[in-house]
Parts: structure tokens; sequence; C-alpha cells
């Protein structure tokens, strides 16, 4: 090629390309709606990319700029993005116009991670309807109680190895590896039917492939954005979000676990039992082995990293406010009273200060800081300020509900940054400003599972233990800076003393009778 017409060619692309960011960079100007000026490429995520500012606290910026509009414009890098902070507003659109908003932009390439891009997550229009309608009754109330007790022996075995451990002098932990074990343990038997012990056996498959898999640090959270900001870019470097090794190991457990189960007549109260059943009765698409090792497969993920994660803002709370930790070790005391020192899924289900414990730790660091969906029907908005004319929006476009921003607006919580159980329990919390799994038909399947996992957790570690600070412990919490999910900067750090009885249900049960 001639160095003029090479020239010419770099010219014109590099026209062509400036005129394209401009384009998409004045997309909210032309419709004249609030909006947050961005910077070419990295449109609004420059704090967060450079490491000023947490992404969920540069989200919350932005969201405190305009208090009055029902929504505003920002720039996910090149993606515009309309933000929704008007909890009307959202629940027009995540429930009434739900067919218009069912879909949620995938971060994994189906042609790269084949098996884990069939997720329920990432599943789009009739696909998840069917799936989703497989899946429901797995995840229904009657079979939560089914591994119920396969979750209190998982919180048996942690805290046996707690109390032998820390003894009652008390031992400082890192408390994401402590519960991302606890997380391993439950989802490996509840959702594949393999019994596993993290705290024996340190270094078993299922937790080294959950923590290769799910550690979001700087390499995995560029793979997320890439795919999610520039799915072409990702496919065309081939970035594989979890690779062959991983969905290998998944694919032999479940069709390993079912071909054993079809043959002998195994029954087992677990994910893929209910998912084999509903293989049996399912009349629609196939519900194939490659199906069932992706949902089985998000479950994990889900299971391992995110409620684990929950699990230590839970605990952390709870260690900084003794007050707190000692008001739900009293309702867990009367618990061991009315049950005779074994707790039922009904009588851990009815612990109101529990729920209300759960419930503010998630409403402060909800498991979902935002919340996305696509159009995929033309829809009209109202107008985001009274002088603005209402927009419509178009198949493609994407918004966003900011979870964590509206969880700690003052307008919806009064000292919103203060850890308060109690809100939950005088019925003054506005159920459609509280969404830490979701809202609508797609909140998140397994919720029930999570919360269950949390509070038997939650009810045998206090039973038997103390949470103390620790001079690691940072208080106030301040927020990683480096990963896109909800983490503090130094991690998870605590002190567990065992408590002085070693059989504290013996102790409650004797003080009963005093």
């Amino acid at each position: 090629m001639e160095p003029s017409t090479m020239l010419l060619t770099i010219l014109t692309a590099s026209i062509c390309l400036y005129y394209f960011i401009l384009s998409k960079l004045s997309y909210f100007e032309r419709l004249k709606i609030p909006y947050v000026r961005p910077l070419p490429l990295l449109g609004n995520m420059a704090p967060f990319v450079f490491r000023r500012m947490a992404h969920v606290e540069n989200v919350q910026r932005m969201y405190n700029l305009f208090p009055n509009a029902k929504y505003f414009g920002i720039y996910d890098f090149v993606t515009p993005l309309f933000v929704i902070r008007d909890p009307d507003l959202i629940s027009t659109i995540a429930i009434k116009h739900f067919d218009n908003f069912c879909d949620h932009r995938n971060f994994v390439n189906e042609t790269l991670d084949p098996i884990a891009s069939k997720n329920l997550f990432g599943m789009r229009g009739d696909h998840w309807r069917e799936m989703r309608k497989l899946l429901s009754p797995s995840f229904t109330s009657s079979k939560m109680k089914m591994m119920f007790e396969l979750m209190c022996q998982c919180a048996e075995n942690f805290v046996n190895y707690v109390v032998t451990q820390s003894g009652e002098t008390g031992k400082t932990y890192n408390m994401k590896d402590l519960l991302s074990r606890y997380s391993n343990d439950t989802v490996a038997t509840c959702a594949f039917g393999i019994s596993v012990d993290s705290f024996k056996h340190q270094n078993n498959e299922f937790f080294l492939l959950g923590q290769k898999a799910m550690t979001f640090d700087t390499a995995l959270s560029f793979k997320f954005f890439m795919h999610r900001n520039f799915p072409t870019l990702a496919k065309l470097f081939k970035l594989r979000m979890f690779g062959p090794i991983i969905e290998k190991f998944f694919c032999d457990i479940v069709s390993t676990t079912v071909k054993i189960r079809d043959e002998q007549g195994i029954v087992r109260p677990d994910m893929i039992q209910l998912m084999m059943e509903t293989r049996n009765k399912n009349t629609g698409p196939d519900f194939d082995i490659n199906e069932m090792t992706a949902q089985a497969f998000v479950f994990f993920l889900a299971g391992f990293d995110t409620v684990s994660a929950a699990m230590c803002f839970m605990t952390n709370e709870l260690g900084i406010y003794p007050d707190i930790q000692s008001k739900l070790r009293e309702e867990i005391n009367n618990v061991l009273r009315q049950t005779n020192g074994k707790p039922t899924y009904e009588a851990i289900n009815s612990m109101k200060y529990l729920d209300a414990v759960v419930n503010e730790t998630l409403r402060i660091y909800p498991i979902a800081s935002f919340l996305d969906r696509v159009c995929v029907k033309e829809t009209k908005l109202p107008p985001a300020t009274p002088d603005c004319e209402p927009i419509t929006l178009k198949p493609g476009d994407s918004v966003w509900f900011p979870t964590y921003s509206l969880h700690r607006d003052p307008k919806y919580y009064p000292q919103p940054d203060k850890f308060d159980p109690e809100r939950f329990l005088n019925g003054k919390v506005d159920n459609s400003v509280y969404m830490p799994f979701g809202i609508g038909p797609r909140i998140c399947i397994g919720n029930r599972f999570a919360l269950m996992e949390a509070k038997v957790m939650l009810f045998y570690l206090l039973s038997r233990c103390d949470l103390e600070p620790d001079v690691k412990t940072r208080n106030p919490m301040v927020l990683s800076k480096q990963n896109f999910i909800l983490t503090p900067d130094t991690g998870f750090w605590l002190k567990i003393r065992a408590r002085k009885s070693k059989t504290p249900v013996t102790q409650v049960l004797s003080n009963g009778q005093n």
C-alpha cells in the first residue's frame, strides 16, 4: 500500500472513530435529559478506573447529583445507561412493563464459554422464561425445607472447626476464607450431592476451583468489563471468563452424578435431584446435561462467592456492634430452649430479629449493587424532570436500578449509614426501595436458599462463639477501589472466641429450668 493511501486510510478511520465516539457521548444531550458529562472511551468510569473511588461510590456520587430527577444518563465506558432513581418508575419498568425489559446484558460469551453462557442470568426472552419455569420448583419453601438438614450439618461442621481452633482465648480469622469454605460445603452438598469438608481437606478441588473461578481480582474484573462493554474485542482476544478446566470439572460431576442416580435409583434432597425430576416431567425443550451443568455451575458460583461475601458483611457488623450481637444471641438461646437444642426450619424462619439483622446488612451492602435491564420493545418514559419531555427507549437501550444508592438514600432510610436492624421491625421500610436480590420476575431465583444459608450459619456460630473486632478490622469500612464488587480494601478480619460452655445447648436448657 502506498504511504499516501495508508495515511489517508488511517485518517479516515480516525475521523470515523472520532465521530462514532462523539455521537455516542452526545446521546443524552440530544435527548435533553440530565446526564454526567463523560470522557472519551472511559465514559463516567474514570474515577473507578484510576482507583480514586469504589465503583458503587462513583455511581452514588452521580446519583446524588440529580435528587429531583426520575432518571439520568451515565456512560458505562462507551455504553449509555439510563439510571432510574425513582422507585415507582423502577417498579413500572421491572414489573408492569416487564415484557419490554425482560433481559440482562450477559457477561459470558457463548462461543468462548459455551456451558457457563447458558446460565439463567444471561438467558434472554423465551429461552429464559422456559428455563425459569423449569427451575422455579427447585427453590420453593418445601424444597428449602428438604435442604435445611444438609445446611445444618455443614454449619455444625464449620462451628466445630472454629471452636476447636480458636478456643476460649480466641483466634483472628480471614472471614472470607472461612465463610467461603462453609459456602463451598453447603453448595456442594445441596446442589451436587457431594459431601466436601473444606475445613478438614483445605485444598479440595471444589474449593480450589471456586477460588479460581470467582476471585474478582484485577484480571477477572478486567475480563468482566471487557465482555460487558467491549464484547467484540473480548471475543477477538479470546478472553474466557472461566476456561475449559473449570467447565469440564463441573460437567463431569453433573453427568456422572445423573448417570449413577439414574442407574441405581438414588434419590437425594439436592438441586441435581430436583433438576432430574424436572427433566423427567419436562414436555418442552430438552433439559440436557449441558443445561443442567450450566445452572448447577452458576448456582455454585453465586453460592461460593456472592453469598459468602454477604455473610462476611453480616458477621463484620455483628462483631463491631456487640449490643446487636447480644440481642441476636438472646433470640437464638430462646429458640434453642423451645426446640430442645435442635433448631427446626420453621423455628429459624420465624426469628424476627435474625431476619432483621440479615435484611439490614443486605440493605447497607446489597448483593447486587445495581440491577440492569435491556429494553426489547419501544417504551415511553415520563419526563426525567418537570422541565424535560417524555422520551422513548428503543430495543437495545440499557437501564440501571442503583440498588446501593437507593438503599443509602436518606429520603427512604433515615441515618442510612447506620447499622440499625430495628428499622425492619417497626414496619417503616418501603419494600419498593428494598431490592437486594432484584425486583420483578427476574428476582434472584436462589434468594430463599441464600437467606437460609446465611441464617443457619449465624444461628450455629453465635450459639457457640463470640465475634470481636481485630486490629485488622476497619471501622468505618473502606471499600476496595480495585474491584467492582462490594468488598473492603483490607478484607474481612474478626476474632472468634469460643464461649465458655463447650455444650451451650445444654447450658441454655439448664438455665431455662432454673
